[in-house]
């Protein structure tokens, strides 16, 4: 059944919250909490980034599974991790345990741009475009890194996809349909999500209503680092609304 999603299915949702198990965040998950319920969310996804070296997941669920229930309001759990490399190779300890037992989900993340070789930084990124790479090739590379990460994690979800192209002098409007046709393919078939990111302000509306008309799953996103902004959106509200998201259901 096709329906009309409305901007609270995105606002009435934060499934990208960050707390002091990132190195750069300030605000406890039982602060997160506190915030998600005065905010009035639907659910809140704690959400703390790793790397193949991280050994504290286990904690981190455990504080999570500790904090006190609240009518209503649905928690969740993830870890963010980067694409490393062209293959789709994720940032991610070995033992890392998704589903029961585990997270719920793996953030799959464009930090870097995933290199044949390895992740490259923008600059490294930029001086390739300088010196042969086209930026429909450069294109070309993230995208189907994307999609054979979404391949390798099976249900994951995509934190502020293409958030890199500003970085390395692209935009959103330089994909062809073809890019975003293989993103909501491999989204739809392997169970992703995708966010609706506020700090970053991408996805933007052209790549949100072609997800959403594939029928992919949207959920909104702070990528808060501090409780204070958890589940507070100005950005997403208004490319809500812009929008007027149509999914399937």
């Amino acid at each position: 059944m096709t329906t009309a999603v409305g901007e609270l299915d995105l606002l009435l949702t934060d499934h990208h919250v960050h707390s002091t198990w990132s190195d750069d965040a300030v605000s406890s998950p039982m602060e997160n909490l506190v915030a998600a319920r005065d905010t009035g969310l639907a659910s809140i996804r704690m959400v703390d980034h790793v790397r193949t070296t991280t050994t504290w997941v286990p904690g981190f669920l455990a504080e999570v599974a500790a904090l006190p229930r609240i009518d209503g309001l649905e928690v969740l759990t993830g870890v963010e991790a980067k694409i490393l490399d062209a293959s789709g190779r994720l940032d991610v300890p070995d033992d890392l345990v998704v589903g029961p037992g585990g997270v719920d989900r793996i953030l799959i993340a464009d930090h870097q741009f995933p290199g044949p070789d390895g992740p490259w930084s923008p600059r490294r990124t930029l001086e390739e475009m300088a010196t042969g790479l086209t930026g429909q090739d450069a294109l070309d590379i993230l995208v189907t890194a994307t999609v054979r990460a979404m391949g390798r994690v099976g249900r994951g979800q995509l934190a502020h996809l293409f958030s890199l192209l500003p970085k390395i002098g692209l935009h959103e409007s330089a994909l062809c349909d073809d890019h975003l046709a293989a993103i909501a393919d491999a989204a739809v078939r392997s169970g992703t999500t995708v966010e609706v990111n506020e700090k970053w302000r991408c996805p933007g509306p052209r790549v949100v209503l072609a997800l959403a008309a594939a029928g992919v799953p949207l959920v909104g996103s702070t990528d808060s680092h501090e409780c204070s902004t958890v589940g507070r959106y100005s950005w997403v509200s208004d490319a809500a609304s812009a929008t007027r998201l149509v999914g399937t259901r």
